[in-house]
């Protein structure tokens, strides 16, 4: 009888052992679990509040909130390569008379100014430290440190394609204009250009 009661009080202290085995290891899984979806829900917020508009526009071209993050995380750390450096006073200087120029011409050569706009657009970024490359390739840069303007390089840069293909009024490229004007105050670190410059875009 004795025997039978330590066999039985061993088989009891064998279960609880496994019992409690497994109860540690379904603890675990689930802190593991937990901190998992917290690590992946800070990463979505942090690259949300970074790309802003651009987030949901990645989302929606790749078709998945997982391919579109490690889209932008790879574009990124792509972007943190490059050699981004603020204008200097005399670059800066030099760019901005070149906008005005440029935006002076636009009553009597619309589609000209058009074209030396996206051009000047194009020789701030280089100035900046910002590879020449295609224009998707352009605009996914902008959009890491520049989120909230990048979508009006894209909109001026549509309007500039019709454009080209001789689908676009005057208003279309005065529109494309006040687009290109936004991201160059942007680039060239120059908010003053876009307040001040507004009358003169509406005479345009």
């Amino acid at each position: 009888m004795k025997m039978a009661a330590d066999e039985y009080q061993g088989y009891r202290g064998s279960a609880m052992n496994t019992s409690a085995v497994v109860t540690i290891v379904v603890v675990v899984i689930a802190a593991v679990i937990a901190i998992a979806l917290l690590v992946v829900n800070q990463r979505s917020k942090k690259l949300r509040e970074r790309f802003g508009p651009e987030y949901s526009r990645t989302v929606e071209e790749t078709g998945s909130k997982m391919r579109a993050e490690a889209k932008l995380q790879k574009l990124q750390k792509r972007v943190e390569d490059f050699r981004i450096t603020p204008l200097s006073s005399e670059t800066r200087a030099k760019f901005v008379a070149g906008w005005h120029k440029i935006q002076s011409r636009f009553v009597d050569n619309p589609r000209g100014a058009l074209t030396e706009a996206d051009k000047l657009i194009q020789e701030i970024m280089t100035a900046r430290g910002y590879p020449v490359t295609e224009f998707e390739q352009r605009a996914a840069d902008i959009s890491v440190d520049h989120p909230l303007v990048v979508e009006h390089y894209r909109a001026g840069h549509e309007i500039s394609l019709r454009h080209s293909q001789g689908h676009a009024s005057t208003e279309d490229l005065r529109q494309a204009m006040i687009h290109y004007r936004t991201l160059f105050a942007e680039l060239a670190d120059e908010p003053e250009l876009t307040r001040s410059m507004g009358a003169r875009s509406a005479r345009a």
